[in-house]
């Protein structure tokens, strides 16, 4: 396992509606791979200071990896306004840039409910992306629903991870959407409610696992 590196670095980088804020946890530096962690509805107070968002961190940073926390558009200090999934796609895509430009390393993603059903959006068909990681994979929230039809053309090996008791994202609506995605994939249920509230460590220390099963 790398060493792991604790430094944080705040920043800015250039997204399409203005300058977006971030953190940047630094890696080894012999880091095979750097990382990228989408937060949760900025409507419902999802920020990059989110503790499920923290907590994914604390996993990718573990393996050595640089990782890379930013606020959606009209979130915290970062520019432009909500745009309901669809321009956060593209902000997801400008992070993505700047990380391959700041490290050139394949990008492993995580993102925790509305950030993880935008950001496989994102990632899914981006080569840059070499494995995915979706935390409380929301099915229906607050009368929106997701759809995942594109995962079924989405290779890269991927991980979904959500609280057993999660009112967003039932057992038997996610197993159909994990069925349907393409191979590899692991569903993965811990103990918890959407936000794994009493259970982050174990969520954690999942994605830690699993990550080293990937070899990354």
């Amino acid at each position: 396992m790398a060493t792991e590196h604790k430094a944080v670095r705040s920043l800015f980088f250039d997204g399409p509606a203005g300058r977006l804020e971030a953190l940047l946890n630094v890696g080894s530096p012999g880091a095979t791979h750097s990382a990228v962690v989408c937060h949760p509805h900025p409507l419902f107070g999802g920020t990059m200071h989110n503790k499920a968002v923290f907590h994914a961190m604390k996993a990718l940073r573990s393996r050595g990896f640089p990782v890379l926390r930013f606020n959606f558009r009209g979130t915290g200090l970062s520019a432009g306004h909500h745009d309901g999934g669809h321009g956060e796609i593209h902000d997801v895509q400008a992070a993505l840039a700047w990380l391959k430009r700041e490290f050139s390393l394949p990008i492993v993603f995580a993102g925790f409910s509305f950030g993880a059903a935008t950001g496989l959006r994102a990632c899914c068909s981006d080569r840059r992306v070499t494995a995915l990681i979706s935390l409380g994979t929301p099915v229906e929230a607050e009368g929106r629903l997701y759809s995942y039809s594109f995962l079924r053309d989405c290779r890269q090996p991927k991980l979904f991870l959500s609280g057993d008791h999660d009112r967003f994202g039932p057992h038997d609506a996610l197993e159909q959407i994990v069925a349907q995605a393409a191979e590899p994939k692991e569903l993965v249920f811990v103990p918890g409610d959407h936000f794994f509230e009493g259970h982050l460590q174990e969520m954690r220390m999942t994605v830690e696992s699993w990550l080293q099963e990937q070899g990354l």
